[in-house]
């Protein structure tokens, strides 16, 4: 049994596709991991998440999906918190007449993953965290985006905003590490930035290089960053190789390493 991973999809469903006809993958034993961003900016978001509901049905446990901060973003914008943003390409999604069913299957997601000293997650993590206190907080915000306080977290506000109690600051910050991260200060504060790491100003590191990171004993799978690419170093796995902007999407076979590539095969809408 192969466990292959998969980097932000982003609604590319023909290059998705096309990418799983290149894998050595049998959905009747492998398993299958998915850094989350299924969908929005590119044409077929519908597409795929009717895809990963139906391969869920028949692999199980084998398959997983994390969520990403798009996924989030459409959640939002089906309970009427959000409004459609530029670059959306959502509105498929909302108008299906299985919009609701999609919806809440994909708020059924994880926010983070771990197996053995594997750990994926969408964005990141505060290089403070240890990796139990990462499972530990993306535990207490997947029960908090069930709860009473689900609207109040998908409410997206900037990750400078304290002026909400310190329950809810605690668990957007970790929501927003969790999805959002890219780099963060000496003290681990995040910065808005979505540039190349060459490009990030002073003082400011990718999240996976902070001084002091206390999360190396795991190995962490991870996409959202499209500027970093496809990067591997040890403990490192980003998968976000800029799919919906025309460039590759990445799998790779976990168990040894094994990148497989597909050049997007996407018309934009």
């Amino acid at each position: 049994m192969a466990t292959f991973a998969i980097g932000d999809v982003h609604g590319c469903y023909r290059t998705l596709r096309k990418l799983l006809h290149r894998l050595p993958f049998d959905p009747k034993r492998d398993r299958l991991w998915l850094v989350g961003d299924l969908v929005n900016r590119g044409p077929d978001s519908l597409a795929v998440l009717r895809w990963a509901r139906d391969l869920e049905r028949k692999m199980g446990d084998r398959f997983t999906a994390v969520q990403g901060n798009h996924d989030l973003h459409l959640q939002a914008r089906a309970a009427g918190i959000a409004g459609e943003r530029p670059g959306d390409t959502l509105d498929a999604v909302l108008d299906a007449k299985d919009s609701d069913e999609l919806v809440e299957w994909l708020s059924r997601r994880p926010l983070l993953v771990r197996e053995d000293d594997l750990l994926m997650v969408h964005a990141g993590l505060l290089p403070s965290w240890t990796a139990d206190q990462a499972e530990t907080k993306a535990r207490r915000v997947e029960a908090a985006l069930a709860g009473p306080q689900r609207r109040r977290l998908l409410d997206r506000r900037p990750l400078d905003d304290d002026s909400e109690d310190d329950e809810i600051s605690d668990l957007w910050q970790a929501l927003a590490a969790l999805t959002r991260i890219r780099t963060c200060d000496a003290h681990g504060e995040m910065l808005r930035f979505n540039g190349p790491p060459s490009e990030a100003p002073p003082g400011h590191f990718p999240w996976f290089a902070a001084p002091g990171r206390r999360n190396r004993d795991v190995t962490v799978v991870f996409g959202h960053w499209a500027a970093l690419g496809l990067f591997l170093e040890e403990g490192v796995v980003a998968l976000d190789s800029g799919c919906v902007y025309g460039q590759k999407l990445t799998a790779i076979r976990l168990d040894d390493g094994h990148i497989f590539q597909q050049r997007s095969k996407e018309t934009r809408p």
